[in-house]
């Protein structure tokens, strides 16, 4: 993976550019070598490049006035959030200056008769929850690392998470942004009161992975808790016939809330790590429905009719709330568990219902071709799969052969009709796959988007695209300075 060479015109004028930080937000900027190493890289830690500087404003107007001295010097920019980001989205370059919004924590309105919050985009997406949960309210989008992940993140990789099946993904619980453009400008999208006329702007930003400005605060939906919910647990003989099961489901028209997949190794590891009490089979589906008392016992003797047609090795329904947290105890401890027995790379492509057992038995057959092991662990109600392969950081070329799968099964998303990322966003990870799934027109297309929101391409700009592709913009805006 490769990054562009920094700018040694702004390295060299590093101390000046820091001074003028430091007069803007005062005791807000980081600038020593040892301290700057805690932004080197983000949760795609494989590659690491300690920033110029890092600052953690507390305020739009902080975030505006960094802006301005970075756009004036010419010095790239790196929005980040809580750095969970698994595609490399705040990795920096030695030029570049961090912007964290860390300290941007805060509850800025709350209206339960309207049903939104505002806050700011360093608050953790669980934590906007907590903030309304005592009056009876949630926020829908729930990333598996919700405890950590912020709502800037979340807007910036249009984050999804268990029950985006049902509600949705963040696009479709955003109402409103602040944004600041790299010129400084700080500028209003949306609102709590419904779509602007015009353009979708809002639309434009959200996704966005930090391209076009940096989002400060935002308005989300709340929704009413739901009167109750249930889970259930189905054992499977192999993954293919899990993936059937799951378009069966969706065919039929039933809408769970969940639908989550877990295969043998990731079931194994789970079991030794939370202990859960999960059956030991080839692969496992949780789905989850919510309602009423009757209309729960009606969809799960829906959902009870179209599994029993594959022959599950076990339909387990809780019975009570203990229950329903032991069985998804293990699928919310996956990734941690996982990480207990190995170096593992989290891909996120997203595919078709309907191919996921065609998908899945070609990534077991990748899987055997590289002899690096695979364990599926997913959002599979929505077809966005994230397959952790599995490798030895330690061993001299294992990286890059994992590197290599990664890429062979995200190209097989795309075949059957998918795409390159559900919610994990692109960044450095899939920067080079961008031209598998979309044309040069395409891609001129969207870089002229760019363009508008930030002419001088400073914005995260080695993400997203092709180095190749746009080194023509981030290169000649270079030399023109």
């Amino acid at each position: 993976m490769q990054m562009p060479e920094p700018d040694r015109r702004v390295i060299a004028r590093a101390a000046s550019i820091v001074a003028r930080l430091r007069e803007a937000v005062p005791a807000a900027v980081i600038d020593d070598p040892a301290e700057t190493r805690a932004y080197e890289c983000d949760a795609l830690s494989a590659y690491r490049c300690p920033p110029l500087a890092v600052v953690l404003p507390a305020t739009t107007d902080e975030v505006a006035a960094v802006l301005r001295i970075c756009h004036d010097e010419g010095v790239p920019v790196v929005p980040r959030g809580a750095g969970t980001s698994l595609a490399g989205g705040s990795m920096p370059t030695a030029d570049a200056v961090i912007v964290g919004l860390a300290r941007m924590n805060a509850v800025v309105d709350t209206n339960l008769d309207d049903r939104f919050i505002r806050v700011q985009a360093g608050r953790t997406n669980l934590s906007v929850s907590g903030a309304v949960d005592g009056a009876g309210f949630f926020y829908a989008p729930d990333p598996s690392s919700q405890l950590a992940c912020a709502i800037g993140g979340n807007i910036g990789m249009n984050s999804g998470g268990a029950h985006c099946l049902k509600y949705g993904v963040t696009t479709n619980n955003l109402l409103g942004v602040t944004v600041v453009l790299m010129d400084g400008s700080v500028v209003e999208l949306g609102g709590p009161m419904g779509e602007a006329a015009g353009l979708d702007l809002l639309g434009v930003v959200c996704g966005s992975e930090g391209q076009l400005g940096v989002v400060t605060e935002a308005t989300l939906r709340i929704l009413p808790k739901p009167a109750g919910a249930r889970p259930v647990l189905v054992g499977f003989d192999a993954s293919e016939t899990a993936g059937a099961c799951v378009a069966a489901i969706i065919r039929a028209g039933v809408l769970p809330v969940a639908i989550e997949f877990m295969d043998r190794p990731c079931i194994r590891a789970t079991e030794a790590f939370a202990g859960a009490g999960y059956p030991d089979c080839e692969a496992l589906l949780i789905i989850e429905v919510e309602g009423t008392a009757p209309e729960i016992d009606e969809q799960l003797r829906l959902i009870r009719g179209i599994a029993e047609a594959f022959d599950p090795i076990e339909f387990r329904e809780s019975k009570s709330e203990d229950e329903s947290r032991r069985i998804w105890l293990g699928r919310k401890s996956a990734f941690g568990a996982m990480g207990q027995i190995n170096d593992y790379m989290c891909l996120d492509g997203t595919i078709p219902v309907s191919t996921l057992p065609q998908v899945l038995a070609g990534i077991a057959r990748l899987s055997g071709e590289y002899g690096l092991d695979v364990a599926n662990v997913f959002h599979a109600g929505d077809g966005n799969m994230h397959p952790l392969i599995l490798y030895n950081a330690n061993t001299p070329g294992d990286l890059e052969r994992c590197e290599a799968l990664g890429a062979e099964i995200l190209k097989l998303c795309v075949e059957v009709g998918g795409c390159l990322t559900g919610e994990h966003g692109v960044g450095v990870e899939k920067r080079e796959l961008m031209s598998t799934q979309f044309t040069t027109t395409d891609l001129e297309a969207q870089m002229r988007v760019k363009d508008v929101f930030d002419p001088g391409w400073l914005l995260n700009a080695a993400k997203v695209f092709p180095l190749a592709v746009s080194a023509p913009r981030r290169e000649g805006i270079r030399n023109a300075a």
